[in-house]
């Protein structure tokens, strides 16, 4: 498997001008890739090569040859994702354009030696040798092989973030089965009765949200820069609350496990009828994706699989009967059934239904396509009420 490692590079100051110089010309290298494949309608990357390399090699002869080409191989998926996204008639798609497209390097352009903590690094200027300080966390990861690397500037100070090849862990499967339903107000709610995440953290977002609408509102120069400044600071917090739920969720359940989550592409899309603008708002805003994938990163490290359910009207029906009807949910909160009368909070009845799902496909998600081929366990089911 495969870890992402943040080194902060501490470079000289004539190093530092010709890090700012190759970034500066590998996003000009990125944007003429991009230009030449959008006006030609190419993203395969091979095609791309053959259409603008001499191109972009004569207009930028300083840059190394290869990141010339890692510079094409990313303005290639540049292309192919807004290709994609094209071919929705309801989206207005424009041609990819990087200020700051961070360079790719590889093990040709690139070589780390943990022990002197030095990295090779392939720059207009040369190969220059660059000193590194390593994180406390990242420090088990020191000494695996290495496969790319992609260098970022952050506020002057510049960080190499390197792919490493890590082994699998050798855990014995195990035959358990935990359903986690995910939601806006509570982030995270197993089906072992956990209730995962804190509620200050909708209240803070909501006191961001009337902060960032100040600011639009005084449309300054000053407000502009703020509004800025906020964005990062909300992205890093939605970040660090997806990192504390992912992880207790994994921990909630014993290595090796199955953990089944619901298939949330494409729901802002399946959602329909008439909801309050703050509702919107936080859909439209939720990190479910980013948070999917944190629990895959993190399961797989415990051995564990994730497999994916479809989700819908789960929250409609009753766990205990399987009557289905929108009026069962009360509250968002509040679920009785209008045939059995059985009660239970809503996120934990949805749980209860994608377990129910989940057995239903025999143990396979087929949306995802991963098989799994551990025995199903079901979550226990709690006594009804009336």
């Amino acid at each position: 498997m495969q870890r992402t490692i943040r080194l902060q590079l501490q470079p000289s100051p004539t190093q530092a001008v010709a890090l700012t110089e190759t970034s500066r010309q590998f996003t000009a290298a990125f944007n003429l890739f991009a230009q030449l494949g959008w006006s030609n309608s190419i993203s395969n990357a091979t095609k791309l090569h053959f259409l603008a390399y001499y191109a972009v090699r004569a207009a930028l002869p300083e840059l190394n040859s290869n990141l010339t080409n890692t510079a094409r191989a990313k303005a290639a998926e540049a292309l192919r994702s807004a290709f994609t996204l094209r071919k929705d008639r309801t989206r207005i798609v424009s041609m990819p354009r990087s200020h700051h497209c961070p360079p790719r390097y590889n093990v040709h352009t690139f070589r780390i030696d943990w022990e002197s903590q030095t990295v090779r690094l392939s720059l207009v200027a040369g190969r220059q040798t660059i000193r590194f300080c390593v994180p406390a966390y990242a420090t088990k990861y020191v000494g695996y092989a290495v496969d790319t690397a992609d260098l970022l500037e952050r506020d002057g100070r510049w960080f190499l973030h390197v792919v490493v090849t890590v082994p699998a862990p050798t855990i014995v499967p195990s035959e358990t089965v935990v359903v986690v339903d995910l939601g806006l107000s509570h982030p995270a709610v197993t089906s072992t009765r956990r209730f995962l995440g804190k509620k200050r953290w909708k209240d803070r977002e909501g006191r961001l949200f009337k902060l960032r609408r100040a600011l639009q509102k005084r449309n300054t120069k000053s407000a502009k820069r703020h509004l800025k400044t906020l964005r990062r600071k909300q992205a890093l917090f939605r970040r660090d609350c997806d990192h504390v739920v992912s992880k207790q969720i994994v921990q909630s359940v014993e290595a090796g496990s199955t953990i089944v989550v619901e298939n949330l592409t494409n729901i802002r899309k399946r959602i329909k009828g008439k909801r309050r603008t703050a509702t919107k708002r936080r859909l439209h805003s939720w990190s479910f994706a980013q948070l999917l994938a944190f629990i895959m990163y993190k399961a797989q490290e415990r051995g564990g699989t994730v497999v994916a359910v479809d989700p819908r009207h789960t929250s409609q029906m009753c766990s205990c009967c399987g009557h289905q009807a929108r009026n069962n949910r009360r509250s968002r909160a509040a679920f009785r059934c209008l045939m059995c009368s059985y009660e239970l909070h809503a996120d934990l009845n949805a749980a209860y239904n994608i377990v129910a799902k989940y057995r239903a496909q025999g143990g396979i998600s087929r949306l995802s396509g991963l098989p799994v081929n551990q025995p199903i366990v079901s979550a226990p089911k709690p006594l009804a009420k009336g």
